[in-house]
């Protein structure tokens, strides 16, 4: 019992220790990876405070950082622990007796929103978004992965555009951001008539013209697969409408549709519409046929239109003497002394309609999937 109250004791007035200096959690804030449990938010918020304090203030700090347009101090252990260049850099400069470092080639203020983000993990998003390209090679040059990792999806998000574009790739090639240069080469090859009259391609055009050439030709690639595409577009409605109207005339010879087919078949001209959208078309164009004094000679451009289906139609059909399609069975005859050229040319227009209305049945009874 009385062991028990002597670590009571102990516990009442030995103070708590201290709470470790944590990273700022805020809307624009970089998640550092740290064990859970280390710090509780109200801690984490005041040690982020006491960060900024420390590099805004300066206060004891023990080296020099140049700039373009200025001297920002800082302080060597946080450098150091943040990046190893800077690491390296401060070694060196420590053997020459002089604690200064040099980050020159940027612009002042990126400068020390880069140096505020190695203190805090964050920063301001007007910041970002006036030197998010400056940030991104900082962060590639001094390795700082999160910075760099933190650029690039700001890019991604929003800040790359048209205009910076093209310097947002070259940058991205030498800083090895893969994914930012797919990127980017998509965005100008999407939009190379905006990228094309902004500086950046100027200048570009100019320094680099070998990567210049490399994006004209993916312009032209893209161009032409989009006109391949256009095309194949067109053939496959074309191909699908010839099968609509297959389908047409096997509905307008067997069942009959409002003013036309079967003698046998009584037509109602106040019937609703029927479910082939070809059949009113080609209603008028076998009403034509059968009509047309030119038909037996094929003067008769809608005449030989007409033959053209009623032979693709012998071609497709299965039906044999049970087909009710006029000369069906005459154009099956006719195949068995069609040259072999004739014949490849019509095999190969049925395989392409009856392909694609397997993948317009297929496309039809696949489920839509909503991201």
């Amino acid at each position: 019992m009385e062991e028990q109250r002597r670590e009571m004791s102990k516990e009442r007035c030995c103070p708590q220790p201290p709470p470790l200096l944590g990273l700022r959690t805020s809307s624009k804030h970089v998640e550092p990876r740290m064990s859970h449990g280390r710090c509780s938010a109200a801690s984490g918020k005041s040690n982020a405070d006491l960060l900024e304090r420390l590099f805004s203030d300066g206060y004891r700090a023990d080296v020099s950082v140049y700039t373009n347009d200025g001297i920002v101090p800082a302080h060597a252990s946080i450098l150091g622990m943040a990046s190893p260049v800077l690491k390296n850099m401060l070694r060196q400069s420590k053997r020459r007796g002089r604690r200064a470092i040099s980050v020159r080639g940027v612009p002042h203020r990126a400068v020390l929103v880069f140096l505020r983000f190695l203190y805090t993990s964050s920063y301001e998003q007007e910041e970002m978004d006036q030197f998010v390209l400056h940030l991104l090679v900082l962060a590639h040059v001094f390795m700082i992965p999160s910075l760099k990792e933190e650029c690039a999806n700001q890019l991604e998000r929003g800040l790359l555009t048209a205009e910076n574009a093209v310097d947002a790739l070259q940058l991205a090639r030498l800083c090895d951001a893969a994914r930012l240069s797919l990127l980017c080469q998509r965005l100008i090859v999407k939009n190379f008539k905006l990228v094309s009259a902004s500086g950046g391609w100027k200048v570009m055009r100019e320094s680099d013209h070998e990567l210049a050439q490399e994006l004209l030709d993916s312009v032209k690639a893209a161009e032409t697969r989009k006109s391949e595409t256009l095309r194949r577009s067109e053939e496959r409605k074309i191909y699908l409408q010839l099968h609509e109207a297959m389908e047409a005339l096997v509905h307008i010879c067997t069942d009959g549709c409002r003013t036309i087919g079967p003698h046998d078949k009584v037509l109602r001209q106040n019937a609703e519409p029927c479910e082939f959208p070809a059949c009113r078309g080609l209603e008028a164009l076998v009403r034509h046929f059968a009509g047309c004094k030119n038909r037996v000679l094929g003067g008769c451009t809608h005449c030989k239109r007409m033959w053209q289906l009623l032979e693709l139609h012998s071609r497709l059909c299965s039906l044999g003497d049970g087909c009710k399609v006029p000369l069906c069975r005459n154009f099956k005859e006719k195949l068995k002394h069609q040259s072999k050229k004739d014949e490849l040319k019509w095999k190969l227009l049925v395989n392409k309609v009856i392909e694609v209305k397997s993948f317009s049945d297929t496309q039809a009874h696949s489920p839509t999937v909503v991201l």
